[in-house]
């Protein structure tokens, strides 16, 4: 209902300006999430890979020689484990890419997981 005063009007103006303000807010958070971002980009990490661990005295690994093989904890066909500077992101298989070893993600951990390995 519309009074004489311009009540009704000055009311709609003000939820206009509402509106845009809330949309620019919108728009400068993700310009500043976007400007965040690529200022780690070009950050380096480590990832590692790890097929497997194992246990020896010095003594067992002073006698390794070249042909010696190592027994690992994991089994055949068991997932590898996938860190980005030292914690777990993630599983993999390996494959192989170009006559080159490879890790295809098989699962990556939730992000609950991945903060209880910070600890």
């Amino acid at each position: 209902m519309a009074s004489d005063d311009g009540t009704h009007d000055l009311e709609e103006g003000f939820q206009g300006v509402a509106h845009a303000a809330g949309e620019v807010s919108n728009a400068m958070s993700g310009i500043r999430a976007n400007h965040s971002l690529e200022l780690i980009l070009d950050v380096q990490l480590q990832i590692t890979v790890e097929v497997g661990r194992a246990r020896m005295t010095i003594q067992d690994l002073l006698q390794l020689g070249q042909g010696s093989v190592m027994e690992l904890e994991k089994l055949a066909g068991e997932p590898l484990d996938i860190f980005v500077n030292g914690k777990q992101i993630a599983r993999g298989e390996a494959v192989i890419v170009n006559e080159k070893f490879g890790v295809r993600l098989t699962d990556i951990l939730s992000p609950e997981d991945r903060i209880e390995g910070l600890s």
